[in-house]
């Protein structure tokens, strides 16, 4: 509104100048035009100022104020309509950055529908309690966490993890809240309430995200302290040396730099809401700019650098078989069995596309293993006594046992028709990301690499081995952990990042908390500062990559915009620059770096967009060129 009235009175006053009405009458508009935009921004002042900000705001209060009282009612209203379009600009830029945040909250699901005693109701979302059979529909939004029952669903994943492509989810597997249901109509168990699922921490999290200002922007409001006493020092100087108080308001005028100093939050909005996208999470802006300075990375084990769970890491055969052929009879078997390493083979077999077959005649023997009948042969899979007993193994299975000797490692002995066949080693196996990701937090300014775990020596040495660490620290209870993140932020900026309930407390400790949340860790996800919503460790890197290419964009426009600005106020205090052109040069300087600071929402030039390529090597080069 004070934006249109500026306009307005412009115009009108323009009109009046140059039409029929006499110039007195004219500055009468144009003053009566700029009195407004004085009113609310001194309003504004006095209360930032009473909440213990003083900001650049007051330079353009004292420029209005000091035209209007100089009889120059046309700068005054130039700097009001530059003022008030230049708190627009920052508001769209806001709104444009923000975007992708806001996107999340829009979809938040209100309704779901309850399946009992055979008839399906529609229900508030608030009122969902665990246990609840919930009817999902093509197209909806799944309300709560839940079990899938019946058929296979296919889900969108991508407003919450980032992965572009559906993915299936079997009876009984998790499918998360705030996903899409791109499949049939599918009925769940909900396994927690809406307050409690994941969806609702991402909302907690993007609301924390677009109220956090960061210490880089409190600097930017403090250096106004220095800034207005500055300006009014060079316009006192240029009044007394010229005699010419006009000179004085010019200076005033090109030292108007309210949508300048905002330019740093824009970029660093921008910055966020770039790694919200690839499937990042920041808490605002203050995150960002600790990412960016992060000089030590410290990471959990279990979950972090590693699968997290029991994986087929290596297959061994004999006797004629296929690897696939043994993994598949194996798995056969295994779907009889509710262990833990039977469901982890079965998902292998599955993702590897194999046939599984029926078995017949299953008995399983607590602590050891399995037997029965596929596809009409006789197939044992479990401890080696329970398999081969005490009978000599051959060449073969003897090399690989020698191979896993005290490793963390479990071996599955799996004989056909009583002749072993091969042998299956199980392990929590390292990400096939962590290399790179390890690497690329190199390349990107992180000196020290460490490793930090509950589990023994050997497991941890074991992992270690395999990766760039500068050192790895075992058997640490949660209290340990925090002990090493503060011993490493006391040196220098410290990035934690973990998955475990028994992170939350280091994630918190350190510089900047980095929770993989993928696999719903609450806790460490509301401990962190910043949450990777894919089950991928290089999307850490990216994130640091994002962060310092935002900081760096919130620099630059902030120490440009300031040095032209200074520039200007030199030209203006030696007579060259009027007051009405120096406050249009002052907007076009504003306008220049705030567009600058959207940079920041984006790849860069020519990069690949983040997040939405399933080459890691693509990703990798997106970021480099970007």
């Amino acid at each position: 509104m004070l934006f249109a009235v500026a306009i307005l009175g412009l115009v009108a006053g323009s009109v009046a100048r140059f039409g029929l009405a006499s110039p007195v009458e004219a500055d009468w508009i144009w003053a009566a035009a700029t009195a407004p935009v004085v009113l609310g921004l001194g309003i504004a002042i006095v209360r930032d100022f009473f909440v213990g900000r003083v900001g650049v705001d007051a330079i353009a209060f004292v420029s209005m104020s000091a035209a209007l009282a100089l009889g120059q009612p046309l700068a005054g209203v130039v700097v009001a309509i530059m003022y008030s379009g230049g708190n627009m600009l920052e508001d769209y830029a806001r709104g444009r950055a923000e975007r992708d945040l806001k996107a999340l909250t829009d979809r938040t699901p209100r309704i779901a529908h309850r399946r009992q005693g055979g008839e399906t109701r529609d229900i508030p979302v608030e009122d969902i309690a665990i246990g609840d059979e919930l009817l999902v529909r093509a197209g909806e939004v799944l309300p709560v966490d839940g079990r899938v029952l019946g058929a296979t669903a296919l889900i969108d994943e991508s407003a919450v993890t980032g992965e572009p492509l559906p993915v299936k989810r079997a009876a009984g597997e998790l499918a998360r809240s705030g996903t899409v249901n791109v499949g049939e109509t599918f009925t769940m168990r909900a396994s927690a309430a809406a307050s409690e699922s994941t969806y609702a921490g991402i909302i907690r999290m993007v609301r924390a995200a677009q109220t956090a200002k960061a210490p880089f922007i409190r600097m930017a409001d403090r250096f106004a302290l220095l800034l207005l006493p500055a300006t009014l020092l060079v316009a006192a100087a240029a009044w007394l040396y010229s005699g010419d108080p006009i000179r004085a308001l010019a200076v005033l005028v090109v030292a108007t730099p309210c949508p300048l100093i905002l330019a740093a939050p824009v970029a660093l909005i921008g910055g966020v809401s770039r790694a919200a996208r690839m499937g990042v999470l920041m808490k605002g802006g203050a995150p960002l700019e600790a990412l960016a300075q992060v000089r030590t990375a410290i990471f959990d084990k279990t979950g972090t650098l590693t699968e997290g769970g029991a994986k087929l890491i290596a297959v061994e055969t004999g006797n004629g078989v296929g690897a696939d052929e043994a993994l598949r009879l194996v798995a056969s078997l295994e779907q009889a069995s509710h262990h833990v390493l039977a469901a982890a083979l079965v998902e292998t077999a599955r993702a590897k596309g194999l046939a599984l077959a029926h078995p017949e005649k299953v008995k399983e023997t607590r602590g050891s293993g399995l037997q029965g009948v596929v596809e009409g042969k006789l197939v044992r899979a479990g401890s080696r006594s329970l398999v081969t007993g005490d009978t000599h193994l051959p060449a073969w299975a003897q090399q690989l046992v020698a191979q896993y000797q005290g490793q963390p490692v479990l071996t599955v002995f799996v004989s056909v028709d009583d002749v072993l066949a091969a042998i299956l080693v199980m392990g929590d196996g390292i990400r096939w990301d962590t290399p790179r990701a390890i690497a690329r937090l190199r390349a990107a300014g992180v000196t020290r690499a460490i490793m930090v775990t509950g589990d023994d020596h050997k497991a941890a040495d074991a992992v270690g081995a395999a990766l760039d660490l500068d050192a790895i620290l075992a058997d640490c209870s949660p209290a340990q952990k925090v002990e090493a993140v503060n011993a490493e932020k006391a040196r220098a900026p410290t990035m934690m990042v973990g998955d475990g309930i028994n992170d939350a407390p280091a994630l918190a400790a350190a510089t900047v908390g980095v929770a993989m949340g993928a696999r719903g860790a609450t806790a460490s996800s509301e401990a962190a500062d910043v949450v990777v919503l894919a089950d991928r460790l290089d999307l850490v890197a990216d994130a640091v990559l994002v962060a310092h290419r935002a900081r760096s964009i919130a620099l630059q426009s902030v120490v440009v915009g300031l040095a032209l600005s200074g520039i200007a106020m030199v030209f203006a205090a030696f007579g060259y620059i009027p007051p009405v052109a120096g406050a249009l040069l002052q907007e076009v300087i504003d306008v220049a770096v705030i567009l600058n600071a959207l940079r920041a929402r984006g790849d860069g030039w020519g990069a690949v967009p983040l997040g939405k390529v399933s080459s890691s090597d693509a990703i990798a080069d997106g970021v480099a060129r970007g």
